[in-house]
């Protein structure tokens, strides 16, 4: 499952690639087309920046702009720079109510079987890229 911040970042991102080649992009252009909290988005946005993912430009005309074509952006490298690794769950317990401590991640079925989960899920996202969300 994607965190908000996530969400809000694809969102923007994608305002952002129909937009290439268009110079930079307000971000009260992308707020108008989805509504989200100013100051989470400019969070976001500076996260990206500083991660090479996005550029910006100060004053009139300003705004922000993709570094690299939408093709080039996929979509695991930014849940990975908002969110940190895309890891398997940690092991809980079989009552799912509390984590398991004394877990052998090594023989653990389920560890396992969500090890799978995440493979899955990264062959597909690391070969998705912003224009597959436009």
């Amino acid at each position: 499952m994607l965190s908000k911040k996530a969400q809000y970042a694809f969102r923007a991102l994608t305002s952002l690639a129909r937009n290439e080649g268009n110079g930079p992009l307000p971000i009260s252009h992308i707020v108008k087309e989805h509504p989200m909290s100013v100051k989470f988005l400019e969070s976001i946005l500076l996260e990206l920046r500083k991660n090479d993912i996005l550029c910006s430009k100060k004053g009139k005309g300003g705004g922000y702009y993709l570094t690299s074509p939408p093709e080039k952006i996929n979509l695991a490298q930014v849940i990975r720079i908002l969110d940190g690794p895309i890891a398997p769950l940690k092991c809980v317990s079989l009552n799912f109510y509390e984590r398991c401590d004394d877990c052998n991640e090594i023989s653990c079925g389920l560890n396992k079987l969500m090890a799978e989960v995440r493979d899955a899920n990264l062959k597909v996202l690391e070969k998705r890229t912003l224009i597959d969300l436009i």
